[in-house]
């Protein structure tokens, strides 16, 4: 399957392998990351989704398993900040340059700083193999090492659940 999106054609200049893997969205699910996890036959704690919020007025993008939810608290001490909240959809799309349900952490259209949940990348001590992000575009994830995935954001782990 050859589809380029932003987040493809950043990890191939970066040189970082990935595999893509479709399914068939629905944009009726009520949790767009369970629905994912559930077409490609994984389990939910292995497909990252990708939220846009922002730490005292500044935009940051967070990855947590998609059968969790972030606390804003943690959220806001892991960036060094007091508040944080969820950008409205309009704000995220704009930023990112996709879509919601095909918002992904690589290839936005503006870099801001990531953090990835560090208990979604290695449950009770173990460490994840691969994840799946949104490729960019809905129905369409990519999977990778969390290492790679790190590397390629620039990102780093904290607690944000």
């Amino acid at each position: 399957m050859a589809k380029a999106t932003p987040a493809t054609r950043a990890l191939d200049r970066l040189g970082i392998p990935y595999s893509l893997h479709a399914y068939a969205y629905d944009p009726e699910a009520p949790r767009i990351g369970l629905q994912a996890a559930e077409a490609l036959g994984v389990g939910p704690d292995r497909v990252l989704k990708t939220l846009m919020a922002a730490v005292d007025g500044k935009p940051v993008c967070l990855l947590v398993a998609s059968d969790q939810e972030v606390s804003m608290k943690r959220v806001a001490a892991a960036f060094g900040g007091k508040a944080a909240a969820m950008l409205k959809v309009p704000d995220a799309e704009r930023l990112t340059g996709y879509h919601v349900g095909g918002i992904s952490p690589l290839g936005q259209k503006k870099a801001v700083p990531t953090l990835v949940d560090a208990g979604s990348l290695a449950p009770e001590g173990e460490i994840r193999e691969e994840v799946y992000v949104n490729g960019g575009g809905r129905g369409l994830q990519i999977r990778i090492r969390p290492d790679d995935l790190l590397r390629a954001l620039g990102a780093r782990t904290a607690a944000l659940i």
